[in-house]
């Protein structure tokens, strides 16, 4: 194999990569000196993808197509070369010949660099050895590309500037741009979903006066016309809650919401949340609802119910499972909080598990801690985990059965929490206080408290429906139903601290 053979940045690993980027804006100065510009071509008529020509090789061979991408790979062998184009959904080789394109297109041709962008039209042909091809009888650069892109065998594999540089992990990584597709049909599956089921989709305010909605610690900023403080939502309840209360009756929203706290495997400062309230059911047609959509979602676009997560086969045709907060306590922690009467009580509960407590912590709080330290990752299968403490429900119906808890569930798999649903709250003078015992929580060091909304408030007292309502993590969905092991990998462009120049 000769060094015309060979990609640049391959044949001389050692040589300076200033020098390798200058040679390409040589080729382009000489380009645009010549009249052959490729920033001055505005449009390239494509007629098929890469896909479409293998899928559909007995109806197009013999017959001209045109194509465009990137060109991935080039093999030099005199006067005929074979290269290889990458499009969106695959990539196709290609022959390109000196007599079938001429002379001089064939020397621009032999110029071209691994990255650039092309149009090719051509024959559709099936090699010798049986590879479905394309014969060019023209080939056009359409953009030059002025970086190297990484080694071709080993890809790019840094992790952090995979994230940083998405643009370049998606043309390297076909896995990676396989998941993004499949976010975007996840998403499209489920708004076909609610749709069929008679549910309208909304858009609320991003930038609020009042964060609610969750326990989550908000962003601030500094609304300069008004010189108003607002922040960024951590949720899409309320408004949607007012809405309810206007007669939409079903209603939901994707988007996104910000919260301020730390960035790990299943966490990032903005996200995508769903959230969707019905009016006249409650958290039992918010499970029911929930069971249908995953096995909707999944079977539409995985084509099965039974996923595969890092190994672990989860079942999502068979029915979820159902469980009270309590109940999991006692069969993961041996602690049967139904037992446990008083404060002092549970926080002597907690001292014995050595499990670490705030003073403004209630038993429901402790409760709650007792459930992340020793239930959570025991939620493998699809599970809903029900009836939680009123302490950490501020805006959930209390449970006319139980005392001290609430109709509220959080959907569990793999150990994750999925979403979150209620029974919602619709007894506003309940709500305020509620909402008081929230603001004494805030006063009392807890960043994550809600505070009273006075017009959420006034919307309730207009009056609101029996309503079911759920909120779900879509950016864990499409991690669990892609087999992607960190939030990051199903974000196209993760938050990433800054990288000083």
């Amino acid at each position: 194999m000769t060094k015309e053979n060979e990609r640049p940045e391959q044949a001389a690993p050692a040589q300076d990569v200033g020098q390798l980027l200058k040679v390409r804006r040589e080729k382009l100065a000489a380009l645009q000196a010549e009249g052959k510009d490729p920033f001055r071509i505005t449009k390239y008529d494509v007629t098929h993808h890469s896909t479409d020509i293998k899928e559909h090789f007995d109806e197009l061979e013999g017959k001209t197509v045109s194509i465009a991408g990137r060109l991935m790979s080039k093999r030099i062998m005199g006067k005929a070369s074979f290269c290889n184009i990458q499009d969106k959904p695959g990539n196709i080789q290609c022959y390109v010949a000196r007599d079938s394109v001429g002379e001089d297109a064939y020397k621009d041709f032999k110029k071209m660099d691994i990255g650039d962008i092309v149009g090719l039209k051509g024959e559709v042909f099936r090699t010798r050895t049986g590879e479905i091809s394309v014969h060019a009888s023209e080939i056009t650069l359409l953009s030059k590309s002025l970086q190297i892109l990484p080694e071709k065998f080993h890809g790019l594999t840094d992790r952090d500037l995979r994230y940083r540089q998405r643009y370049v992990d998606l043309i390297m990584n076909p896995e990676v741009k396989d998941t993004f597709i499949k976010r975007s049909q996840i998403i499209s599956s489920i708004r076909h979903y609610l749709d069929a089921q008679g549910f309208m989709e909304v858009e609320t305010p991003m930038l609020v006066a009042n964060a609610g909605g969750a326990a989550a610690r908000p962003f601030e900023t500094h609304f300069n016309a008004l010189d108003e403080d607002l922040k960024l939502r951590i949720s899409l309840e309320l408004y949607l809650k007012r809405l309810i209360v206007g007669g939409l009756e079903r209603v939901y929203e994707i988007g996104r919401v910000f919260r301020n706290e730390g960035v790990d495997t299943r966490h990032n400062p903005e996200f995508t949340l769903m959230e969707l309230y019905q009016a006249y059911t409650d958290y039992h047609g918010m499970m029911d609802l929930t069971e249908n959509l995953y096995r909707h979602v999944a079977q539409e676009v995985l084509g099965t119910t039974k996923i595969v997560y890092n190994g672990t086969e989860i079942d999502l045709g068979k029915p979820f499972e159902r469980i009270s907060m309590t109940d999991a306590v006692k069969k993961y922690a041996n602690v049967d909080f139904d037992q446990v009467e008083t404060l002092e009580e549970a926080r002597a509960l907690a001292k014995e598990h050595h499990l670490e407590y705030e003073p403004y912590h209630k038993k429901g709080d402790i409760l709650n801690l007792f459930f992340d330290e020793y239930v959570e990752k025991h939620l493998i299968q699809p599970t809903f985990l029900m009836d939680h403490p009123l302490e950490i429900s501020p805006l959930t119906k209390k449970n006319p059965n139980k005392p001290g808890y609430v109709e509220r569930f959080e959907f569990f798999v793999n150990g994750w929490e999925m979403a979150n649903a209620y029974s919602e709250l619709n007894d506003p003078i309940d709500q305020r206080e509620r909402f008081a015992a929230q603001d004494a929580q805030a006063a009392a060091g807890d960043e994550e408290a809600n505070h009273t909304d006075e017009d959420f408030l006034n919307a309730l007292e207009i009056g609101m429906p029996p309503t079911g309502g759920i909120g779900f993590g879509i950016d864990r969905m499409v991690m669990l139903l892609t087999d992607s092991t960190a939030i990051r990998d199903v974000l196209l462009f993760p938050t990433m601290k800054s990288v000083k120049e």
